[in-house]
């Protein structure tokens, strides 16, 4: 079987259109174990580990609202979920300003 040479790239977006016809396996025997680590700040790993605790709720909504939160998800792909967590996420910081003043 022939092992197909990986290329040198010039830039991210010659190697972005050659990955996206050709397949990883194809190279993995070019590949080298990443012996480099990486550290996040302390102050975003901080709010990495407050945006994961996430509690359970449950609220009910009406047939419309789950609806129209589906409708609008599916036009930003996201799920909907994740639109009504943010959609109350503004809603509670600009009352929270609002009753701050």
């Amino acid at each position: 079987m022939k092992k197909n040479k990986l290329p040198v790239f010039r830039n991210d977006k010659e190697a972005a259109k050659f990955w996206d016809t050709h397949s990883l396996a194809d190279y993995v025997h070019q590949m080298k174990d990443v012996t480099d680590l990486f550290t996040f700040a302390p102050e975003l790993v901080e709010k990495i580990q407050q945006r994961a605790k996430k509690k359970m709720v449950a609220i009910r909504l009406a047939n419309w609202e789950i609806e129209k939160a589906k409708e609008i998800a599916k036009n930003k792909k996201i799920p909907y979920q994740t639109l009504l967590r943010e959609i109350i996420d503004i809603g509670l910081r600009k009352e929270s300003l609002a009753t701050t003043k």
